[in-house]
C-alpha cells in the first residue's frame, strides 16, 4: 500500500479514534516516553561548559533513535503505520481542547480561563472572554500545523522515521526551545532544528487554510503578517485564519507576569470576539482536514490503479 492511502487512512483512524483514555491510561503514550526522554537528557546533560554542544549531541542522540525506531516499526507492514502514524497525529484531540474552551466560555470567562490553560503558556488569569477566545483560535491555527500537517508532511517524506523524527524534535523544542537562562544554550539545535522542519509545513498549512477560508486573494497580506509574528513559522496559518475570518490574532499578551507587546497578525480584523469564532475556526479546520484526506485519497487511488 502506498504512503498517500497510509496517510489518508491514519488521518482518518485520528480523526475517529482520537487519543483513548482506555489505552493511554495503562500504557505511556510515545509523546509521555519522549518527554522523559529529554527530561533525562536535560538534566544529566545541561551543564556549563559546553551545554550548546550537549544540547546538539542530545538532539542528535534521539533523532538517531526515532529514526531506528521507525525503520523498525516500518518493516512491521502497512497496518502498523497506520496505527502508529495515527497516534502521532493529533487533530481529534486538538479540536477537544480547543471546542471545550468555547463550551467553557459559554458557561463563564472562568471557566473558559481554565480550559485554555490547558493549551496555551501564557497567563490568562485576566483575560476577558474574547482575549481567551483569541488564544483558543490562535492555538488551533498553530497546532493545526504543528500536530496534523507537518507531522503528516514528514510522513510522505520519510516515511514511519521522518514523523518519529519530527515529533520527537518538536516535543523538545516545546520543552527546552525557549530561550529561558536555562535552556538558552542546550535547547538552541532544539529550537532551530524544529523551525527548519516546520518551514515548508507551515507555509503550507497557510496555504490551505487561506484556501479553504477564501482568502487566497489576501495571500499577499497573510504572508506580510506572517513575517510579523514573534516565531519564523506559527505566524503563517494564524494569518491564514486571521484573513480567512477577518479578525484580528496575536497582539499584546502576559507571559510569567510580564506583558509582552507583540505585533497583531490582521490588526484591522475584527477584535470583539465570542466562543461563536472558535466554532467558525474549527468549522474551517475540519474542512482544511477534509481537503487534505480528500486529495491523499485521490493521488493514493491513482497511483494503484495506473
Amino acid at each position: 500500500m502506498n504512503s498517500l492511502v497510509i496517510l489518508a487512512l491514519a488521518l482518518c483512524l485520528d480523526a475517529i479514534a482520537g487519543e483513548p483514555r482506555w489505552l493511554w491510561s495503562r500504557v505511556p503514550h510515545p509523546a509521555v516516553l519522549m518527554g522523559r526522554t529529554i527530561g533525562a537528557l536535560d538534566k544529566r546533560w545541561n551543564t556549563e561548559p559546553g551545554a550548546r554542544v550537549k544540547g546538539a549531541l542530545a538532539i542528535a542522540l534521539i533523532v538517531i533513535v526515532a529514526a531506528a525506531t521507525g525503520w523498525a516499526i516500518s518493516q512491521l507492514g502497512w497496518l502498523a503505520e497506520v496505527i502508529v502514524t495515527a497516534i502521532l497525529l493529533a487533530h481529534r484531540s486538538l479540536v477537544s481542547h480547543v471546542t471545550a474552551v468555547a463550551n467553557g466560555l459559554r458557561q463563564s470567562v472562568e471557566e473558559g480561563r481554565r480550559a485554555i490553560r490547558m493549551i496555551v503558556s501564557r497567563d490568562v488569569s485576566t483575560s476577558s472572554s474574547s482575549q481567551v477566545t483569541r488564544a483558543g483560535i490562535e492555538s488551533l491555527s498553530e497546532n493545526f500545523s504543528d500536530g496534523v500537517i507537518a507531522p503528516a508532511f514528514w510522513f510522505l517524506i520519510a516515511g514511519v522515521p521522518g514523523i518519529l523524527i519530527y515529533k520527537v524534535v518538536n516535543t523538545a523544542d516545546s520543552m527546552v526551545g525557549y530561550l529561558t537562562p536555562r535552556h538558552a544554550e542546550f535547547g538552541w539545535a532544539a529550537a532551530r532544528l524544529d523551525d527548519v522542519l516546520n518551514w515548508i509545513p507551515a507555509r503550507l498549512t497557510g496555504a490551505l487554510i487561506a484556501l479553504v477560508g477564501g482568502a487566497v486573494s489576501q495571500w499577499h497580506m497573510i504572508r506580510s503578517d506572517a513575517r510579523l509574528h514573534r516565531s519564523p513559522n506559527a505566524g503563517w496559518p494564524e494569518a491564514a485564519m486571521g484573513h480567512g475570518m477577518d479578525v484580528a490574532l496575536a497582539g499584546p499578551r502576559s507571559y510569567h507576569g510580564q506583558v509582552e507587546d507583540l505585533a497583531w497578525v490582521n490588526g484591522r480584523g475584527r477584535r470583539d470576539l465570542n466562543p461563536t469564532d472558535i466554532d467558525s475556526a474549527i468549522s474551517i479546520v475540519w474542512k482544511t482536514w477534509g481537503l487534505v484526506v480528500g486529495i491523499l485519497g485521490l493521488l493514493g487511488f491513482f497511483i494503484c490503479v495506473f
